[in-house]
């Protein structure tokens, strides 16, 4: 009994380490202050351009939020942490030019536990776009944006 709980002992360490690596590499893949980020004070001198210089940005979070408060001008995609998600973002870019500006955003939790940007950064890089830029929201949409006054939409 004694020879099993070494190797199973080790088995589990080796799995331990695999699950650790995979969610290391997700957190890391958007890390705070990297070039494919944009900060809210970014964005909102973007929102004040003219309308055909404005990026296209695409909320990729929950509806419930969307409906409570979003960025002025953001479309709504929905969850990309799931297959219709990606099918509708997919669906909504596949007219666009692969130069178009894009920002990405969702705000259901902390940065480093959202289900969201990640999934839907990756396809738009994936598709070919170039000029893809994910709101870095530490929080959530809330404290991150809502309360500190910047332009809001609520209740559509």
């Amino acid at each position: 009994m004694r020879n099993l709980v070494v190797p199973l002992s080790a088995v589990v360490l080796a799995l331990l380490a695999v699950v650790a690596q995979a969610q290391s590499s997700n957190s890391s893949d958007l890390p705070p202050g990297s070039a494919q980020l944009i900060t809210p004070e970014e964005l909102i001198q973007l929102l004040q351009l003219p309308s055909g210089q404005k990026p296209l940005i695409l909320n990729v979070g929950p509806s419930i939020l969307y409906m409570q408060a979003h960025i002025p001008g953001a479309e709504y995609i929905g969850a990309t942490s799931d297959k219709q998600g990606l099918e509708r973002l997919r669906a909504r870019v596949k007219p666009l030019p692969r130069n178009q500006s894009i920002v990405l955003y969702c705000g259901c939790c902390p940065w480093s536990h959202c289900p969201n940007v990640r999934p839907a950064y990756k396809e738009l890089h994936a598709l070919g776009f170039t000029k893809v830029k994910v709101l870095y929201i530490a929080d959530n949409f809330g404290t991150d944006w809502v309360d500190k006054g910047y332009p809001t939409i609520k209740g559509q």
